[in-house]
């Protein structure tokens, strides 16, 4: 290996070593503190439950204290490539604050967050300064044979201990700053490596056992299973549509049409009549392809994206119909269709069933989450049991794992609340 090459390697791993101290020092000033906090709003918010107001606000901290476990997981595997799984339990498909305060407390995950946040308040802070020391102690051992032990035995009255070395004239410093050598090789052997401690802690503390993750792929096969059952349903019904509509249409056109050319040269006048009749039956067959595309996929959606369709829908409906859009971008198409077909339903069962004057719609992005609400001043009283169009709304959306809530009391408002994690592009 030529010397350009050891050079080469030697300031890479010098980089390294400063970029590990430089993180640790930001999870101990930066995101430390907010372990602290949301450690102390947790403990106080559990602690009000009894008398009511812990059960409002723990879905409020549980979501931040969660945000900030991901915030630690995506810091895990970015700086030291350990990824730390996570096995939330989809929030209850309710608005009610009690509802949501006891899912969250019967999801082991919500424990297991306010476990590692009272570790990582104390172990945490001490692993996150652990490549922070081995880098910077050895530098003051070499400060101390550059001369600054004189500044610091000054100030002290006395020796000054550098590690085990009393330091109080030139010989001293000099010993202090060989040790300070030898502790520079230990770091450069090992202070990459101990920020990792941090996350492995982290890991320790916040991965789910093999129980949650067995739960998780119930779960998820439960959903893949509902989305097959869905697409089937769907393919069903688009073959019952083209027979029943548009293909009965395309045959009685065709012997019309035979009609016809029996008749052109013996009757023309009742020629005229079929031809005439074939025509609307072509526009109405036309009319139900239309339709039965839109119903597919909407033109719409794939050329404009949710936010335009979703305004296009509530164009055509009977009640005046207000949306707000925010989506700085659009989602991938799946998801995309899945919400569209989402707020189509929740849409019309309002028309339906709501007898409201007024409905609200508003889509907008925030936290990795499409979240949609759809309100309507009517008459209330929407159930998500089995059986209702809610319920099929949920299984859709579960296939993303996104969740719905309804809060609609008797008399009303109603108001649907649908959520699905993705990205913006």
């Amino acid at each position: 290996m030529n010397t350009d090459t050891k050079r080469r390697e030697g300031g890479s791993r010098a980089r390294e070593m400063v970029l590990a101290a430089v993180q640790g020092l930001a999870l101990a000033i930066a995101v430390w503190p907010w372990t602290v906090a949301a450690y102390v709003l947790a403990l106080v918010s559990l602690a009000l439950i009894p008398l009511g107001i812990g059960a409002v606000t723990t879905p409020w901290v549980m979501t931040a204290v969660r945000a900030l476990a991901d915030n630690r997981r995506d810091l895990a595997e970015r700086w030291c490539g350990i990824r730390i799984p996570s096995a939330y339990r989809p929030p209850p498909g309710t608005a009610n604050p009690f509802k949501r305060t006891n899912a969250l407390l019967r999801d082991p995950a919500t424990w297991r967050d306010l476990r590692w946040l009272l570790v990582d308040t104390v172990a945490g802070l001490v692993t996150a300064l652990l490549p922070v020391v081995l880098v910077l102690y050895p530098v003051e051992g070499l400060a101390l044979a550059a001369g600054l032990w004189r500044v610091v035995t000054d100030g002290a009255g006395g020796a000054y201990w550098y590690a085990f070395v009393p330091v109080d004239d030139q010989a001293t410093a000099i010993g202090a700053g060989a040790l300070g050598v030898l502790l520079l090789v230990v770091a450069d052997r090992y202070a990459v490596s101990a920020l990792g401690v941090h996350f492995r802690l982290t890991r320790a503390l916040l991965a789910p056992s093999q129980a949650e993750l067995a739960e998780r792929v119930k779960v998820l096969t439960e959903t893949r299973r509902d989305a097959v059952d869905t697409s089937a349903a769907e393919l069903r019904r688009i073959e019952r549509d083209l027979h029943d509509g548009a293909q009965a249409r395309l045959v009685a056109m065709g012997m019309d049409l035979g009609t016809v050319e029996m008749l052109v040269d013996k009757d023309p006048e009742k020629a005229k009549q079929l031809l005439a009749r074939t025509r609307q039956s072509s526009a109405e067959a036309l009319a139900e392809l239309r339709d039965l595309v839109r119903g597919i996929h909407p033109p719409v959606l794939a050329e404009r994206g949710l936010g335009d369709a979703v305004r296009a829908l509530a164009l055509r409906l009977p009640v005046a119909t207000d949306v707000t859009v925010d989506l700085p971008g659009r989602a991938e198409a799946p998801v995309e269709s899945a919400a569209y077909f989402a707020v189509s339903e929740v849409l019309t069962n309002a028309v339906k069933h709501s007898g409201a004057e007024r409905i609200w719609v508003d889509l907008h992005h925030a936290d990795g989450h499409l979240r949609i609400s759809v309100t309507d001043n009517g008459r209330g009283g929407a159930v998500t049991g089995a059986g209702s169009g809610l319920a099929g709304i949920e299984r859709r959306l579960g296939t993303f794992d996104g969740v719905l809530a309804v809060s609609s009391p008797a008399g009303g408002p109603t108001m649907v609340t649908m959520e699905i994690p993705c990205a913006l592009s």
